[in-house]
């Protein structure tokens, strides 16, 4: 039996009252874990919405926290840090993470980095140690695969695209994967929303069906 985290992080709901508000990354989420689960139906599933219902961010005493040894931190700090934690385990109990996040402003939402900003400890997913020379950073956890779901308004964010220097969301999702333990990177796209014509629908035709075909292939892998 595997685990798989699944995060949204679209400020906006799967479904609405009206069609066109629409989340288009979580709708292609739902067709991938819909996949999995007909086929592995008994793994574990841990959600988050956090678009909906962001993690707070972190602070000043959040970090001071962080730095003191588990033994001598002060129930406050402990208090100040159980968000954290609970979003840490889910991490580690992950085999497959999925994460699906609209493209705001050419980076992550708010909501999402905040996510990362929770989760990535020292001493939980990474290590710092200063003998290591110029490289003293290690991530702690490996193992791990993750799916990236993207969607945006413009086109062109992939390599060799017009827009691939603007592309501020997959290639830094991909950056603090490796201090999350993710040693397999799956990237699904979604594009042209804001231009709403045939390319579009085009796009997320193909991105929902990339998904079920994706989550068909890592199901079946032991």
């Amino acid at each position: 039996m595997r685990a798989l985290l699944h995060i949204d992080a679209s400020v906006r709901k799967a479904t609405n009252p009206n069609p066109d508000h629409n989340s288009i990354s979580k709708r292609i989420a739902i067709q991938f874990i819909e996949k999995w689960k007909s086929l592995r139906h008994t793994d574990k599933y841990i959600y988050r919405d956090i678009g909906l219902t962001p993690p707070a961010f972190i602070d000043q005493d959040w970090i001071g926290a962080v730095f003191t040894p588990e033994d001598s931190q002060s129930p406050e700090q402990r208090e100040k840090l159980a968000l954290s934690d609970q979003l840490f385990d889910e991490l580690a109990q992950a085999d497959i993470i999925l994460i699906s996040t609209p493209m705001y402003n050419y980076g992550m939402p708010a909501p999402l980095k905040a996510w990362f900003d929770q989760v990535m400890r020292i001493n939980k997913t990474f290590s710092f140690d200063l003998a290591r020379g110029d490289h003293p950073i290690e991530p702690l956890l490996s193992g791990k695969t993750l799916v990236l779901v993207t969607s945006c308004g413009e086109f062109g964010f992939g390599a060799g695209g017009e827009r691939e220097h603007m592309n501020h969301l997959g290639p830094h999702i991909k950056t603090l994967g490796k201090y999350l333990g993710i040693e397999s990177f799956y990237e699904i796209t979604s594009e042209y929303q804001e231009f709403g014509d045939e390319r579009h629908r085009k796009s997320v035709a193909d991105a929902l069906k990339h998904a079920d075909l994706l989550a068909t292939e890592l199901a079946n892998q032991e």
